[in-house]
């Protein structure tokens, strides 16, 4: 295996555990831990795809920025299916927000997170396809012309 590739597999594996650092994080911060586990437990069937789905965008877009020796391409879409990634699995446990909402005015946002939680997961999820699809072509045309 090359160093390009190992670097890209770290940066990818860094990009899920950071994404997941935020999951607990967050949760953990707004309702403690044991609440945390037990909606881990509940979700890890989303959360899981969904920090994985996103560290494998990163991993290719890494290497395809080595590929093209520094030329940047897709980076708006690994930032954004990584936004959505991110609030798929915080939306998760986001009604337990309504502690602090109203000091923030997002008593109606919670709701409505709260109301779409499972589609929000799969809209993470839809997002994080595209995103790897997409990012995984770039990378096939980059392969075949450099």
């Amino acid at each position: 295996m090359k160093t390009t590739d190992l670097a890209s597999l770290g940066f990818g594996a860094l990009a899920f555990l950071g994404l997941m650092g935020a999951y607990f994080g967050i949760l953990t911060l707004v309702s403690g831990w044991k609440f945390t586990l037990d909606q881990f437990s509940d979700f890890w069937f989303f959360i899981v795809p969904l920090g994985a789905g996103f560290g494998i965008q990163v991993g290719l877009f890494t290497y395809l920025k080595q590929v093209l020796r520094g030329h940047h391409a897709g980076g708006g879409v690994v930032a954004a299916t990584g936004t959505t990634s991110t609030a798929a699995m915080i939306s998760c446990c986001a009604h337990y927000l309504t502690n602090i909402a109203p000091l923030l005015g997002a008593t109606g946002a919670v709701v409505l997170i709260t109301q779409y939680q499972t589609e929000l997961f799969w809209v993470g999820l839809a997002f994080n396809a595209a995103g790897i699809v997409y990012i995984g072509r770039k990378v096939i045309l980059a392969r075949r012309y450099v």
